[in-house]
């Protein structure tokens, strides 16, 4: 089968979409089909082997130049091309991952516009290359935001288009209206248009059917599964006494994903009567404009004499993360938002590492489905605290649910299970 998949560039950074995207299609392409990975916007980045396409279409500074100038959406594709390349894009991407979504609101609108806005070059671009160069039996877009380009798409195409759902209303509740609103609208019209959509949770698919007025018998379910290779621990710390007992944060640094609550659970746990010496290490990727955020919370920790056991392990490759996870006796990322993936619990459970979540989002689902960790009430530092001092004080169950949680991704989370699952769809919607 030969399938595009149209993913998004995040500026540099570490993103939990790029990521599944790319061990999405390395596991397509290892099943024997004819599997390509677009990027738009920047280069991706992943600590895995890279396998998206080294051309990226929608450059980011081209794609800013014309909606700025419009004397930049006629010139020619020879002299667009002179911004497209990708260490260009790789060094501007520093700048631009400090940008705010409350910042894009006109830009986002005209993507949105398709053959409309400002952007149609770029459109136009990668159709053609598309239909004369890849002619796909299938194109899988790896957010709706992309959606402007479906009315084209279908007319030249003439295949099957998907959506993942994946985090589309985390972008789209930062837009200031009336950007929002118009970009819902825009949004829900190209969908009908498309032939289907994959959500990464039960729990999120519910929600977008509501939020893009999708039907929801239109959303199929995958969930999400990490690449195996490399994680596994021979002898977890879970199974072992070792000390001092490590509490760890996997994710990136920032408010949303509650890296603050962690924080305020750690510093309420060490002032608990009889709390054993523990540790807290995070590790993530940690943007500019989060930077003071890091700071604030570590002079938190330093306020509360508690900044000696706290360790930053600045974002790390494959092999380091692997390591970084099996340091830790239990993880959690309390996030603010509802989370719709989960990959960090993946990771953590891959190496026996169970898991402390808020009661929301895909974490109830996948804790469910897996038996790897506890749920809290969200938003509370204090139940997040008893729970950590319950995982300490019963080793027993730290692990059992770290075994549990390790049994179900090599199980039923691996990259090669959420491949098939979606090849069924794809395959569906081929027939139909």
């Amino acid at each position: 089968m030969r399938i595009s998949y149209i993913t998004a560039g995040a500026a540099g950074m570490y993103c939990g979409s790029c990521m599944r995207d790319n061990t999405l299609v390395s596991a397509l392409i290892a099943l024997g089909h004819d599997a390509l990975l677009v990027p738009t916007y920047t280069p991706i980045r992943t600590d895995e082997e890279d396998v998206s396409q080294s051309r990226v279409f929608f450059g980011g500074i081209n794609v800013y130049l014309q909606q700025k100038f419009s004397f930049f959406r006629w010139t020619p594709r020879w002299l667009d091309g002179l911004f497209d390349f990708n260490w260009l894009l790789r060094w501007v991407s520093r700048f631009a991952s400090s940008t705010q979504a409350s910042q894009l609101g006109d830009l986002t609108i005209s993507m949105l516009e398709g053959d409309l806005g400002n952007q149609k070059k770029e459109i136009d671009k990668l159709v053609d290359w598309l239909e004369a160069d890849i002619r796909p039996e299938i194109i899988n877009l790896t957010n709706v935001l992309l959606s402007g380009m479906v009315p084209q798409l279908r007319r030249r195409l003439k295949v099957p288009i998907l959506g993942s759902l994946q985090g589309d209303d985390i972008f789209l509740e930062l837009l200031p209206e009336p950007y929002r609103s118009k970009a819902i609208e825009l949004i829900s019209k190209h969908c009908e248009e498309m032939q289907g959509f994959i959500a990464t949770s039960c729990y999120y698919a519910d929600f977008m059917s509501d939020y893009l007025r999708i039907p929801r018998a239109r959303i199929d379910v995958v969930q999400p599964g990490i690449n195996l290779k490399g994680h596994g621990a021979s002898e977890p710390r879970t199974s072992v006494s070792e000390s001092p007992f490590t509490i760890g944060y996997f994710a990136r640094i920032c408010p949303e994903k509650g890296f603050h609550q962690i924080v305020d659970a750690f510093i309420r746990l060490r002032a608990m009567p009889g709390t054993p010496p523990c540790r807290l290490r995070a590790s993530g990727w940690l943007g500019e404009n989060n930077r003071p955020y890091l700071e604030a919370e570590q002079a938190k920790l330093k306020s509360a004499g508690l900044l000696t056991d706290f360790e930053y392990v600045e974002s790390p490759d494959h092999k380091c993360k692997v390591r970084f996870l099996q340091s830790l006796d239990v993880m959690s990322v309390p996030t603010v938002y509802r989370e719709p993936k989960g990959l960090y619990l993946l990771e953590a459970w891959a190496n026996g590492v169970p898991v402390v979540q808020p009661r929301h989002g895909a974490f109830v689902e996948l804790i469910e489905a897996t038996g790897g960790g506890l749920l809290v009430e969200p938003n509370d530092p204090d139940a997040l605290a008893a729970a950590l001092r319950h995982l300490i004080e019963h080793p027993d169950e730290r692990r059992r649910l770290g075994e549990a949680g390790r049994i179900a991704v090599m199980e039923r989370f691996d990259a090669a299970t959420m491949a098939t699952a979606t090849l069924a769809i794809y395959e569906r919607l081929l027939r139909a």
